[in-house]
């Protein structure tokens, strides 16, 4: 068993960890009877934390809000995770966010224990991130996007396309993906009466309307997004079915690159490009055989190509000596 001191450290860890919380569940955790439990909670609550407790059978913990605060209790994958976040940070894409992840750090290592202290600087100290550069995103607009989400309200913004054709949408935000790279935000376009997926970047004066909404039943989000970065912006948007099981080509296929549905045994692979020879050379990169089945012109380019790779590397090479 724990050592009190170390057990109520321990138990105000876990009730920063989620919000409610079980007696037994507790108790379990911090292998002590649901006794002990009632008296740490009762020491911590002496001691000016917050510990609501809930009735019925079970009984129920969880943080109150109070003006002392808990200290920062974390372990050692927390702290590693919230250090790895924080340093990764550098290379996103939302304007200013690499010195605000620095200072954050930097708070963090001040308050860590020595041991973790330690290994969260030499994490900070080894890691090298491959800043991609490209159009970012304003953490204020980012916000009042988040909250339209949250709070289902109807925004209205000014919208440049990939064409240059600037347009004034009214939407019904749902959600914001990041790609690592860029955002979008997807919502439901009411002038179009369909979803849309917009990039974030593209945006301009989002407003919330004041206008409350209720959400529409979403689609497959992660298709949504998928279909609209990596085959609608390309001139050659193709179908092919791949002779793998969908987990399989999927593990081979980031979201970015194409998205991929079920067919059977097999599945299809929507995935889009400008050169119709690089979405071939990407196409017998994954290692499966495969079917086009649109667009024609991509099939027969996949014959013309085999015919040459047929011709250029014959089974009986000694025919050129």
């Amino acid at each position: 068993m724990l050592e009190t001191s170390a057990r109520l450290l321990r138990l105000l860890s876990l009730l920063q960890s989620r919000r409610d919380w079980t007696g037994p569940d507790l108790a379990d955790r911090l292998e002590v009877t649901t006794r002990t439990l009632r008296r740490d909670v009762d020491r911590l609550r002496r001691l000016g934390y917050p510990v609501e407790a809930a009735t019925g059978p079970a009984g129920g913990y969880r943080l109150g809000i109070g003006a002392v605060l808990p200290p920062l209790l974390l372990d050692d994958t927390e702290a590693v995770a919230i250090a790895v976040g924080l340093r990764t940070a550098s290379g996103a894409s939302v304007a200013g966010l690499a010195e605000a992840a620095d200072a954050a750090l930097a708070k963090l290592e001040r308050v860590l224990p020595a041991r973790l202290r330690s290994r969260v600087e030499a994490l900070n100290s080894s890691m090298v991130s491959l800043i991609r550069t490209g159009p970012t995103v304003e953490p204020a607009e980012l916000i009042v996007l988040a909250q339209a989400c949250r709070e289902f309200e109807q925004l209205r913004f000014d919208y440049l396309d990939g064409r240059d054709r600037r347009s004034v949408r009214c939407v019904e935000p749902y959600r914001l993906v990041s790609t690592g790279r860029r955002w979008y935000l997807v919502a439901y376009d009411q002038d179009r009466n369909d979803w849309r997926t917009f990039r974030v970047d593209r945006i301009e004066a989002p407003t919330p309307t004041g206008n409350r909404f209720i959400p529409s039943a979403p689609p497959d989000l992660q298709a949504l997004v998928s279909q609209s970065i990596s085959v609608a912006p390309y001139r050659w948007q193709a179908e092919v079915k791949v002779r793998a099981n969908l987990t399989d080509v999927a593990a081979r296929v980031p979201p970015t690159v194409g998205w991929v549905e079920a067919s059977g045994v097999d599945c299809v692979l929507h995935i889009g490009a400008n050169e119709m020879d690089s979405l071939i050379g990407h196409l017998i990169g994954l290692g499966y055989p495969f079917e086009v089945l649109e667009p024609p012109q991509l099939r027969t380019r996949v014959r013309e190509l085999a015919d040459r790779l047929i011709t250029d590397h014959p089974s009986n090479p000694t025919q050129y000596l």
